[in-house]
């Protein structure tokens, strides 16, 4: 089984991941989207990692034909769409593609000795073509954040992330989103979920178990107060900490900007019409 965590960028997906990942059974591979265009190496060096995706690597046979930036770029990517000059790539890759999808979730499952994978690439036509790979068990996780705490994110120069102006990221969110809630309503209702960042932030425990009962998983929520971050292949500077934990309810405060609240009040009309959502229960 796959859980995929689709949607924003900046929306909390790698802190949920690593809070998955601490169940019994699941394992937390990170952004498995760039291990095509990292040639199978992971983000982070440590050996223990690095002999982790090193086995993996040696399990998925043919990868090395597609080891770089052509599939992310023709077949991932949301503004692959409009690009007609990919059109022709995207056709070529899209078989080898997913047979490599396949192979990578089976060898990180062996590896890993665990059942149930967590990705959390984000990009919503990963998740399409993941739709169409019959061996593959996929649930898909749909987070939503507020935007402007995305917004913030992106804006905010003080770490070693890239940025975008204002304009720039509401553009992002819209395409994003848009395309993910295609994805989303592709998918069948027992096989997908909304899960807000801030009910998340407020009530982990309920949100985890909201999110293992639909996907029908037996196992119990973790300590909150000290989540393994593992050996994820790529994720956020979480990931450079051994341990984190999740601190009350709340989260991260939003940003400030009316502008992209006003910009994104349709669109979040529309992401609050979706369901099931996690913690929204009676």
């Amino acid at each position: 089984m796959v859980l995929y965590i689709m949607g924003a960028g900046r929306s909390g997906s790698t802190v949920l991941g690593v809070t998955l990942g601490n169940c019994d059974g699941l394992f937390y591979a990170g952004e498995l989207d760039a291990w095509l265009s990292r040639s199978g190496s992971p983000q982070l060096e440590d050996e223990p990692r690095m002999r982790f995706w090193r086995g993996v690597r040696e399990q998925v046979p043919g990868a090395g034909a597609l080891f770089g930036r052509s599939a992310e770029r023709s077949l991932e990517r949301s503004l692959s769409l409009f690009r007609v000059n990919l059109w022709g790539e995207r056709r070529r890759l899209r078989a080898p593609y997913r047979t490599i999808a396949e192979s990578l979730y089976r060898a990180v499952s062996v590896a890993a000795g665990a059942p149930v994978i967590i990705d959390s690439s984000h990009y919503p036509l990963r998740a399409r073509e993941l739709q169409d790979v019959v061996g593959i068990d996929l649930h898909l996780l749909f987070l939503i954040r507020d935007p402007r705490s995305v917004a913030a994110s992106f804006s905010n120069t003080d770490v070693a992330q890239y940025t975008k102006s204002t304009l720039t990221t509401n553009v992002y969110l819209w395409l994003t989103h848009l395309l993910a809630v295609w994805v989303f309503l592709r998918q069948p209702r027992a096989r997908r979920m909304v899960v807000r960042y801030e009910d998340f932030a407020a009530d982990p425990q309920r949100v985890v178990g909201d999110i293992l009962r639909a996907a029908h998983i037996e196992s119990a929520p973790p300590d909150f107060s000290s989540l393994r971050t593992g050996l994820a292949f790529q994720g956020n500077r979480l990931l450079h900490s051994e341990t984190i934990a999740l601190k009350g309810p709340g989260g991260s405060p939003a940003g400030r900007s009316a502008l992209t609240a006003l910009l994104q009040a349709p669109l979040q009309a529309l992401l609050n019409r979706l369901e099931p959502v996690a913690a929204e229960g009676p």
